[in-house]
């Protein structure tokens, strides 16, 4: 059945998420017989796997299946389906547009894909949405890199932030067994990987559904037992997690981070906006004084971590005054990186259906604005890596200047220097910084 469905491509939109989703995939359509195509144009089969998180990315999917779909009409053997958040969301309504789709699967259905392909392949057109129990991880990912990996610990989302739509189209929280993700990790060690992070939309929510309590009563598969756990287990040399939640990350766990050698000193949290009353509108479930005692927690541990977050401006009924509120806790708490949004209406999502919509004008100038400070104080941060010594693990060529190997630092800050990249790649090689940029740093091997 497999001989003349040689080759696959697969386009990933969206988060880390998304790219895990992907690699075991990839590694499913391998076990299946197919082989990877860097040409869409070469591939039987493509697979789309789709973010719904902005408005233009869901656009760019659209456009690109249409493309797809004109040249199905010449080869009718090519199979195209759609994966992720999109597909969750949209459902047959993508059919009614794309009618020349085989597959439409949500993110919960990833371990699936076989079994879907094969009733595709009967001459079925699938459609798979409906929310299921997630199957364990046993697919072996196609991973883009050997030397970084990511594992998912923890599949959807409990949270009901007002503007957000990965409850609805992730599911609800289903963590995996701590057995499970130490199995896992230890395959990752054996095939030489030297760093990995630790995957989950709302990752300091995982264990909440496992069972079982110590002799205290205390629940004992929290994220800081599993830290402890993974850290044991393994001589993979860095791990990093994200995404956390401000609302969940624990004194316990940033003493766990502090006193685990292997653990990067690299926190991703979401403030999303420096405004209470907005906090509050977009059921949050903390404040602002709240964030900042987090971040004063942190650095009372690790004076020099870095912290990044995500910020979204221009939400429903936000005024200057309260944009200035989410400018001035970027200036006081000075991110490392800041990964910023304007606001976009999301369907199913309560916030959507509020009146009070911001124009776009005043969405992208206030955008510009807090981009401009955000490339200010990264730039500060950059310059106090100057003649300092960093370790670096070393990932890949730059591609832009072949004598060059890039990697980055423990904080996660992206350094170029001069090197081999056969003789440096997935080596920790410690470089004195010699040149800052807001997000990135060039220095030479230091002996």
């Amino acid at each position: 059945m497999m001989s003349n469905l040689r080759y696959y491509h697969i386009v990933t939109f969206g988060c880390q998420m998304n790219k895990a989703d992907s690699e075991r995939m990839a590694g499913i359509l391998e076990d299946m017989g197919f082989e990877w195509s860097d040409d869409p144009d070469q591939a039987n089969l493509i697979l789309y796997n789709t973010c719904t998180i902005r408005d233009n990315a869901e656009q760019k999917v659209y456009s690109y299946l249409g493309k797809q779909a004109k040249r199905k009409h010449k080869d009718p053997n090519l199979l195209l389906a759609v994966a992720g958040c999109v597909a969750q969301q949209e459902g047959e309504k993508i059919l009614r547009r794309i009618p020349e789709l085989d597959l439409v699967m949500g993110p919960q259905h990833v371990n699936c894909l076989g079994d879907l392909l094969e009733q595709v392949l009967k001459g079925n057109q699938v459609v798979a949405t409906e929310p299921i129990h997630i199957i364990e991880d046993i697919t072996k990912p196609r991973r883009t890199s050997k030397i970084t990996a990511w594992v998912n610990i923890i599949y959807g989302c409990n949270e009901r932030c007002s503007y957000c739509v990965v409850p609805n189209v992730r599911g609800i929280e289903q963590s995996r067994t701590p057995e499970d993700i130490c199995s896992e990790i230890k395959l990752l060690e054996q095939q030489g990987y030297k760093e990995i992070t630790l995957l989950g939309q709302n990752i300091d929510a995982y264990g909440r559904d496992l069972p079982g309590t110590t002799e205290t009563g205390r629940h004992q598969h929290t994220f800081t037992d599993l830290l402890y756990k993974v850290h044991e287990v393994s001589n993979i040399k860095r791990i990093r997690f994200a995404t956390s939640h401000p609302r969940y990350f624990t004194e316990r766990l940033i003493r766990a981070c502090y006193e685990l050698p292997k653990i990067c000193e690299h926190f991703h949290i979401p403030f999303q906006s420096g405004d209470n009353d907005i906090l509050k509108e977009m059921k949050r479930g903390y404040t602002h004084q709240r964030y900042r005692q987090l971040v004063n927690t942190i650095r009372s541990y690790m004076p020099n971590a870095s912290i990044t977050a995500d910020a979204i401006v221009g939400f429903p009924g936000e005024t200057e005054q309260q944009f200035q509120n989410t400018l001035q806790l970027v200036e006081d708490i000075g991110f490392d990186q800041l990964n910023t949004a304007a606001y976009s209406p999301r369907p199913g999502t309560p916030a959507a259906k509020w009146n009070e919509q911001i124009d776009d004008n005043t969405k992208s100038d206030r955008l510009q604005r807090l981009n401009h400070l955000v490339g200010q104080k990264a730039a500060q941060n950059s310059q106090k890596y100057l003649g300092k010594i960093e370790e670096i693990l070393v990932e890949q060529e730059n591609p832009k200047e072949n004598n060059q190997v890039m990697g980055r630092t423990r904080k996660n800050r992206l350094t170029f220097f001069q090197g081999n990249i056969n003789s440096l790649r997935g080596q920790l090689v410690n470089v004195k910084i010699t040149e800052s940029r807001p997000f990135s740093l060039t220095g030479e091997i230091s002996n």
